[in-house]
């Protein structure tokens, strides 16, 4: 009976080592180290499975805590969620997650090379890859009526951020009435690409914090943050999030995250000279556009696809040509 008690014992020291050595860890200041699962983050405490009960930790006790994997991105077992394993006939080229509430600057450090630059002839703006195959997403009127697009990445490196010029952009798919393109780096074959995970709008909340990357005015890398004012303010038959964090030139077509790190909205417009007045698009609207990208596929023979044709340069000498003066000795 001893023997098949100590077995058990055993048995269950080693279930509990499965399950709390990749768990979450809590620091307390005295010192003492608690490791579990984090079920929930309030605003005074927390509380954490620790297998055998759980506790309610205050955060003024706490030196600090960490998700078990960064900011607490947790892969989901659901197959519709996974890139390339949809039950619909058409894959969906986008990935979400599981992903647990931190902070801005840890959202921010998880995050950060997901967003690009988008540049043409006529100016710039910003996007994200919503993959690791080089997908992206920016708005339409950042590439409008352009096919000369260049991608700026920025990977991090131990001095910071090392940038990176694509020039091989593709046009997948645009829609210009909800102002999304789907653009490709062509040349992201072997790059270690980061990419951002799609939230889900039903799950937005009035008053949430989020936060938004881009590059506002040329200030490339800028973070702003704010919360969510109004999660379905109506223009022009559209339903946008309005938010208060600061959105400029420059800013369109980046992402709107949440304190989890999911992109709930792509930034379009602001107020200029009102702060405290930015909108971005609803995340289910990108979704819809992404599994939908056949219907908005980019085609350069099809004129309403925004393809420009660009007019032949200007004749630079304006003196008549000689042989016309040749042609009139001739017939005198």
């Amino acid at each position: 009976m001893y023997k098949l008690k100590l077995l058990l014992l055993t048995m269950a020291a080693g279930w509990f080592c499965l399950g709390v050595c990749q768990a979450d860890r809590i620091t307390l200041k005295q010192g003492q180290v608690i490791t579990g699962e984090i079920l929930a983050e309030k605003d005074a405490h927390l509380i954490v499975d620790i297998g055998v009960t759980v506790l309610r930790i205050e955060k003024d006790k706490i030196l600090d805590f960490q998700y078990t994997q960064g900011f607490g991105i947790e892969e989901p077992n659901d197959p519709n969620l996974i890139i390339g394993q949809s039950t619909s006939s058409q894959d969906k080229l986008y990935k979400t997650a599981k992903l647990q509430k931190t902070t801005i600057e840890k959202c921010v450090d998880a995050v950060a090379e997901a967003v690009v630059k988008v540049s043409t002839p006529a100016g710039m703006g910003s996007g994200f890859f919503i993959n690791e195959q080089g997908y992206l997403i920016t708005n339409y009127h950042v590439i409008e009526k352009e096919t000369k697009i260049e991608v700026t990445v920025f990977k991090k490196d131990k001095t910071g951020f090392e940038k990176k010029n694509f020039k091989k952009v593709k046009i997948i798919a645009i829609n210009p009435f909800v102002d999304l393109a789907l653009l490709k780096v062509e040349e992201a074959e072997g790059m270690d690409i980061k990419h951002a995970y799609l939230g889900e709008t039903n799950k937005i909340t009035v008053g949430e914090t989020v936060f938004a990357i881009g590059n506002p005015l040329g200030l490339e890398r800028t973070v702003t943050d704010g919360v969510i004012s109004t999660k379905n303010r109506a223009f022009e038959g559209l339903v946008y999030i309005q938010t208060n964090a600061d959105i400029n030139p420059g800013n369109s077509g980046g992402p709107l995250f949440n304190l989890a790190g999911e992109v709930i909205g792509v930034t379009n417009m602001g107020y200029i000279f009102y702060g405290g007045l930015g909108f971005a698009i609803p995340i289910n609207y990108v979704k819809d556009f992404i599994e939908n990208r056949e219907a908005f596929a980019y085609d350069e023979d099809n004129p309403n696809s925004g393809f420009r044709y660009v007019q032949p340069e200007a004749r630079r000498n304006h003196n008549l040509p000689g042989f016309l003066f040749e042609e009139d000795s001739e017939n005198k």
